[in-house]
């Protein structure tokens, strides 16, 4: 089954708010064997809406739309969606009773606004929003289906997994199976890797297929089998990541879909073993990356932003000779940031970083984009200087990325 998505808000269209909803709706369905093949993000506008129905309902037979379901005037979208589909609206006791509901949990006053939200359309089949006001909409015609959703993500997150996704297999009496195996693959460019994957690629069966998605240092493998039945297809997408596993030997470090910071989370747990970062230019981000994994409390004590040379020196004990003839973005405080915070938190592996991540800063000698990054493993240790182009954000990302990897590599040597 293939599906579309509009996603609606002006917010959207001026980078007020980014749009995350089309990401997660795409990766829920193609869990189920579904796929995405077109998202539009239109405004809150009845003709620009209507517009982007006409054409996804030329293409495909189910049509996802979030946003534009709140009780201000700019909402348009169930107005919109009553005149699309023939209705009008219709005063829903269930829907106000629902309403009144989550107003006296929340201890709120009802008023005209949020009074409005139980009007729906005739036309339409109502489906109970748990943790939100505005109600789902469920509309058929001539075969094919629209769902609107609240733009709000917690509110269409809990829909999509408690009613949505299985009244569509349902409707559609839809059997089809989508299996995936992901592995993280270091030491590789993504063309030599191609070339190294060729003969393995071409013996594949024709329902199996295998993807290159790449990130800086790290790319992500991933194989991907559909057909009509579950059980048929795990043995086979099981047997192929093993022949994938041999092939690539240590080069394979991480045989889930997780992140670098994941992925190292992962061989840490494994060992045992515990992390701690020291954090010039990066501004505490490697921390934030790792403390976004589930359960990272097991293997990551903490983090020392040290972003004076007061605190390198003070805290992590740098040497006051060291920053004065070498300065702070150089190969040898970093490797005594390493040293500074595993003796201060006591852990087995450490990450450092110190550079310029700019606008300003720079100079001819070391220039905007220089990053000196050092890992830690036990009593041995790395370090190297890098040139990250692209602007503030873009150097601390690419700064954070490698630091993860070099930590993988070292420990992985």
């Amino acid at each position: 089954m293939n599906a579309e998505i509009i996603v609606i808000g002006d917010e959207l269209l001026i980078g007020q708010v980014v749009d995350t909803n089309s990401g997660w709706i795409a990766r829920e369905l193609n869990h189920v064997g579904w796929e995405v093949t077109e998202i539009t993000t239109v405004r809150d506008r009845a003709r620009e809406i209507t517009d982007a129905l006409d054409s996804s309902f030329a293409r495909v037979d189910v049509v996802l739309m979030t946003g534009g379901l709140g009780p201000t005037q700019d909402d348009i979208t169930k107005q919109t969606l009553c005149r699309y589909f023939g209705g009008k609206l219709v005063f829903n006791e269930g829907v106000y009773a629902h309403v009144e509901e989550i107003f006296r949990r929340r201890n709120l006053q009802m008023n005209s606004s949020t009074h409005d939200q139980a009007y729906v359309p005739d036309v339409c089949t109502v489906i109970e929003n748990p943790v939100g006001t505005a109600p789902v909409m469920w509309f058929e015609r001539e075969g094919k289906v629209l769902v609107s959703m609240p733009g709000v993500p917690v509110e269409m997150k809990t829909v999509m997994k408690e009613s949505v996704i299985d009244r569509l297999r349902r409707h559609f009496n839809d059997h089809s199976a989508i299996l995936h195996r992901t592995c993280l693959v270091k030491d590789f460019t993504e063309s030599r890797l191609s070339e190294s994957l060729a003969c393995f690629e071409k013996q594949l069966p024709a329902y199996v297929k295998l993807a290159y998605l790449p990130t800086p240092g790290v790319i992500r493998l991933r194989l991907t089998a559909r057909g009509d039945d579950e059980a048929r297809l795990q043995p086979v997408i099981d047997s192929e990541f093993a022949k994938l596993r041999v092939l690539l030997g240590e080069h394979l470090f991480c045989d889930s879909d997780a992140s670098l910071a994941g992925a190292l989370g992962l061989m840490l747990a494994r060992r045992g073993e515990t992390l701690a970062t020291a954090e010039s230019c990066t501004g505490g981000n490697i921390a934030h990356e790792i403390t976004r994994v589930a359960g990272s409390s097991v293997y990551f004590k903490g983090s020392v932003v040290a972003y004076s040379n007061e605190v390198k020196e003070h805290v992590l004990q740098v040497s006051p000779r060291t920053l004065e003839q070498h300065g702070a973005v150089s190969r040898e405080t970093v490797l005594q940031m390493t040293v500074g915070v595993q003796r201060l938190l006591s852990t087995d592996c450490a990450i450092a970083t110190s550079g310029i991540a700019g606008p300003g800063g720079g100079t001819a000698e070391k220039p905007v984009g220089t990053v000196w990054i050092a890992a830690r493993y036990g009593e041995r240790d790395r370090a190297d200087c890098f040139r990250f182009e692209g602007d503030r954000e873009q150097v601390i990302a690419r700064a954070t990325q490698s630091a993860l990897l070099m930590l993988v590599q070292l420990m992985t040597e």
